[in-house]
């Protein structure tokens, strides 16, 4: 285990006090008859729905009884590796997968191998190769090979989200290639308005990038980028494409410079008020778009002329290796897997991994579930950019930003990427 692990793990200790003093004495193992459930979901999200639901039917099938802390999603995060290495630990518990997350957990001996679970129940079939990556870690907590630490019920991916009203007022078709993509972002520009809502302070701008990047890109790519199968060329063909285009966006106006200042937020309330024609994120906006971009017509398509886009399996349900529990906790996350948890997921603006479209009665939600199944069944699903390294995040918005205020050139910001990217492989990898 190197010491950027352990480090990673002590960063939480100062605030797992305050998080162990809000949790009931005695832990998980206080209780066989009671699964000890964290997640933070919001009571009214599509999973928080469908995951109310399964309680239900849990406690009715099983005879137990779940005692569920709503915690926050940072809550969760900061304190993982002390919490779950003491006797305060759920049963079960929503995670964040990737490398630096589920995977560190799983190398530091915290999370329970669910191999033996996962043939009992049959989930390996219900998930598709590129969703079941984010669920396999190996020795080193690498994704994508190994046993399996965690299972996840619903997806996510990045798509176009566009502004019906304002394509017919400007004349403009929905795009099916890029380059009828690019035409509808000059066509606006022309007419003086900046096509695309943009944030350059948290990840968004990251993920056009890296969607640009896929657009020129192969899975040999993901794989070498994602899973350390070969090495990056980060002045290569796909990675110096998404650079000279995201500097062509800034220069051809299609984004603003101002983005460099804006977080998420801003960005997808932007959309939401009619400000701009199109934005490129995640499904996860879809919930908020459904209830407030209700001044116009909208929908969604995928990112033209890709086969592939950032995104993966959504958050994992993990166990905790000192879970008293175990069965329980299988058995719940069993009952999120079945076609009626699944479709409450797909009626309420998630991504389910196995509903049944037919099941799917909104047609705003067949839009969503069908854009994802349309990337599952073409193994399309990249994961997203900062995932290799646990400092990633932080270097590619800050070499984006630069960028896009004109402070480095796209070849030296991929120089500096290509530099960090890899310091920090090779201190998960030991090379």
């Amino acid at each position: 285990m190197n010491t950027r692990r352990i480090l990673a793990a002590g960063t939480a200790f100062a605030a797992t006090a305050a998080l162990l003093a809000g949790c009931s004495a005695g832990g998980g193992s206080s209780d066989p008859n009671t699964l000890k459930l964290w997640h933070f979901e919001g009571q009214e999200s599509a999973m928080g729905i469908a995951w109310n639901e399964a309680i239900e039917v849990f406690e009715e099938e099983t005879g137990a009884k779940v005692e569920f802390e709503e915690k926050s999603f940072e809550q969760i995060r900061s304190t993982a590796s002390q919490v779950l290495n003491s006797n305060e630990a759920p049963d079960i518990l929503e995670y964040n997968k990737g490398n630096a997350t589920a995977g560190l957990l799983a190398s530091q001996g915290l999370l329970a191998n669910m191999d033996d679970a996962v043939a009992e129940y049959g989930w390996e079939d219900d998930l598709a190769p590129s969703i079941a990556t984010t669920s396999k870690y190996d020795e080193n907590g690498i994704m994508g090979s190994g046993s399996w630490y965690g299972i996840p019920n619903y997806g996510e991916y990045v798509e176009v989200y566009y502004n019906k009203d304002m394509f017919d007022e400007y004349g403009v078709e929905v795009p099916t290639t890029y380059d009828e993509f690019e035409t509808a972002l000059q066509t606006f520009a022309d007419d003086g308005v900046t096509p695309l809502a943009e944030a350059g302070a948290e990840y968004p701008l990251g993920q056009l990038f890296y969607q640009l990047a896929l657009s020129q890109a192969d899975r040999s790519f993901v794989d070498d980028y994602q899973l350390y199968e070969g090495d990056v060329d980060w002045q290569g063909p796909e990675l110096s494409y998404a650079a000279d285009k995201l500097e062509e966006y800034v220069d051809n106006g299609w984004i603003s410079k101002d983005v460099t200042g804006i977080k998420a937020e801003d960005m997808g309330v932007s959309w939401m008020k009619g400000e701009a024609p199109i934005m490129v994120s995640g499904s996860w906006w879809y919930g908020r778009a459904v209830t407030e971009a209700t001044g116009f017509e909208w929908g969604t398509f995928l990112f033209p002329g890709s086969e592939m886009a950032p995104g993966s399996g959504g958050n994992l349900w993990v166990v905790p290796e000192n879970a008293a529990n175990k069965d329980l906790a299988y058995q719940f996350i069993d009952i999120t897997m079945r076609p009626e948890i699944q479709n409450l997921i797909g009626n309420n603006g998630g991504v389910p991994v196995k509903a049944d479209p037919a099941d799917i009665t909104d047609p705003k939600s067949q839009e969503l579930i069908a854009n994802f199944n349309t990337l599952v069944e073409r193994d399309g699903l990249a994961f997203y950019p900062d995932w290799p390294t646990p400092t990633f995040y932080d270097q590619l918005v800050a070499g984006t930003q630069e960028l896009v205020n004109g402070t480095t050139s796209p070849s030296e910001m991929l120089t500096t990427l290509g530099d960090q990217y890899q310091s920090g492989v090779d201190d998960i990898t030991g090379r």
